[in-house]
């Protein structure tokens, strides 16, 4: 094909400012999907994406429109818009040469914007900017692209207007992309030896690791001997394709395509996001390819029934096969079993691989209470990387603990600076300044510890701010913390999923709390049962859980007292003898409700 008619671009925009339905409108001007068979969210293949109106994993698609006469090919990448995804959006970025800043006309400029804003110029993309919604009564277009230019420093006139839900404005942003975005180039053209960066790849049972490429140099087809340069693993071609938005296997793809290899690879651990795919005797250098993902959050995950732990294994395993982000290896612990440490890169992405545990593979799970990496100094000198809560030393052992710190932006009208920041000095956060930004907001930059960043900040910020706040973060370092591990005893007994790593000027408050909650949600027991906050090497909270008690007297009616009593003191044996081997099972319904709900590490 020739270059000069392909144009490759992606959208990005804050969580819910219309991108995905964006995508639908283009997808449908274009006459890339039938009528008939179009629906909200078409790139949006997962349940959990369609059920919860969010876009968790990228997803290309081939789009053909006329301009002046001329066909140009227009390939999207669909991006993800939640924070926790940031990665999906970098990764997207190397593949193209242009993308859409879409901005909601009715909520103007996030903090999530001016996140992936960075990212954009950073990669050297042209930059065409919208506001969506339009349509919307509450819409504020002008005042929003005004905001919009300022940001970008251009006339608020080049910022285009567009409604996803009627479809106005759709031609001229298709427009746009065909005159600002630049046509993909190529070193050694379509004749040239094959070379392709990987930026995403997926995971079929019979075709085995389907790899998403940009195709930089020469051209692929079936049959052909490729190699990853990175793995240094060689494979043939099983097929190659373009995303139409399904996958269409065609005769080749070429320089400046984005398209899809079937490798037949069915091994974990070989393809990898950033590889260079080379034909077999290519001269052509390994393209930079990205940096690897840093886990910010950790958790453990358990099967529930011991001879599920292989059978978790394999799922995790093909999970990683369509997810790059996640990373796990094994662990063991004495009251749960064998399970997996697993380092997400936040708390959705955390409950996205969770769910889908449960719904793709049926397993019951149990997941601990997340936590973060601590590195610790221990007395001897000894330096220790801890990821989990309940492997954190003891209290009194340790000389340093060090924690990540984030920097973050919040945006939030003036009316709500009051409250959040109050809500800032709970979570610890350091003040950095405050400025007027756009229409009447205020811009907060703070730095803090992910710890209380991960300790249901964001919902406390949305409740402080009535909704009206947003917030983007970026990891800067490891600063001295002075924080200790919190066990919850049951029966006198630890359970490692409940452990955490808290401030010690909270631990006080978050044992009372965890402690309150657990005594409300475990089922009572034949036997007494208490529950204990300990940390700080001493017992901080308590409560019992009373046993259920059963009336062995009722069916007697009449006759001496003695007999009464005579079955009340066998009562009272039976439970003392109950109680000195007891052993609580405590059901999976009560470990999600601890770790779902309440401030979490």
């Amino acid at each position: 094909m020739d270059l000069k008619h392909l144009r490759n671009f992606s959208i990005i925009a804050h969580i819910d400012h219309g991108k995905s339905t964006l995508a639908d409108r283009m997808l449908e001007v274009t006459g890339t999907v039938e009528a008939r068979k179009m629906k909200e969210q078409v790139l949006d293949s997962m349940e959990l994406e369609r059920e919860r109106g969010i876009t968790i994993k990228m997803q290309p698609v081939r789009m053909e429109h006329t301009y002046k006469g001329e066909k140009f090919v227009l390939n999207l990448i669909d991006t993800p818009g939640h924070i926790d995804f940031a990665y999906e959006v970098s990764r997207a970025m190397k593949a193209v040469e242009g993308t859409i800043l879409l901005v909601d006309s009715t909520q103007g400029v996030q903090a999530q914007t001016l996140s992936v804003l960075a990212m954009a110029r950073e990669a050297g993309l042209t930059i065409i900017p919208a506001v969506s919604k339009v349509d919307s009564p509450l819409a504020r277009p002008q005042e929003v692209k005004e905001e919009v230019a300022k940001l970008l420093d251009i006339d608020a006139e080049d910022v285009l207007e567009v409604s996803g839900k009627t479809g106005s404005g759709v031609p001229e942003i298709l427009n746009a992309i065909v005159e600002r975005v630049q046509a993909p180039v190529s070193e050694a053209g379509a004749t040239g030896p094959f070379r392709a960066l990987v930026f995403d790849f997926g995971y079929s049972s019979h075709k085995g690791i389907i790899v998403y490429v940009r195709v930089l140099d020469g051209q692929a087809r079936k049959n052909d001997t490729l190699l990853f340069s990175q793995a240094g693993e060689k494979f043939g071609a099983l097929g190659v394709g373009i995303f139409h938005p399904d996958m269409v296997d065609t005769e080749t793809i070429s320089a400046g395509e984005i398209g899809y290899i079937l490798t037949g690879i069915k091994k974990p651990g070989i393809a990898t996001v950033g590889d260079t795919i080379v034909a077999q005797r290519s001269a052509l250098p390994p393209l930079e390819g990205y940096m690897k993902p840093r886990p910010v959050v950790w958790a453990s995950v358990y099967p529930e029934s011991a001879d599920d732990f292989t059978i978790l294994k394999q799922s995790l395993e093909i999970l990683r096969l369509s997810d790059s982000s996640l990373s796990f290896e094994e662990e063991a612990s004495g009251v749960l079993g064998r399970g997996f440490r697993c380092g997400f890169l936040g708390m959705l992405h955390m409950e996205i691989i969770t769910e889908r545990l449960r719904r793709e593979f049926t397993l019951e799970i149990i997941v601990t209470t997340p936590s973060i990496t601590y590195e610790v100094e221990m007395r001897n000198g000894k330096h220790e990387v801890i990821y989990s809560a309940h492997l954190f030393p003891d209290y009194g052992s340790t000389n340093k603990v060090f924690e990540q710190w984030v920097k973050v932006k919040i945006i939030t009208p003036p009316d709500f600076v009051s409250p959040i920041m109050t809500l800032l000095y709970e979570h610890e956060a350091v003040v950095g300044g405050a400025e007027l930004f756009g229409d009447n907001r205020t811009v907060i930059e703070v730095e803090m510890p992910l710890r209380e960043l991960m300790r249901n900040f964001f919902d406390d910020l949305k409740s402080a701010s009535s909704g009206f706040a947003s917030l983007a973060y970026e990891l800067v370092g490891l600063r001295e913390a002075d924080v200790a591990r919190l066990d919850i005893l049951v029966a006198e007994e630890v359970v490692p999923a409940f452990s955490k790593v808290v401030s010690r000027r909270q631990i006080e408050r978050e044992a009372e709390a965890m402690v309150e909650k657990l005594h409300g949600i475990l089922p009572r027991q034949l036997f007494n049962v208490k529950i204990q906050g300990m940390g700080l090497g001493r017992i901080i909270s308590s409560r019992t859980i009373t046993a259920m008690k059963k009336d062995v007297t009722g069916y007697l009616y009449g006759g001496d007292i003695s007999r009464k009593k005579k079955l009340w003191e066998k009562q009272k044996r039976g439970k003392k003898k109950l109680q000195a081997g007891a052993k609580v099972d405590i059901p999976h319904e009560v470990f999600l409700k601890m770790v779902r709900g309440g401030s979490e590490n």
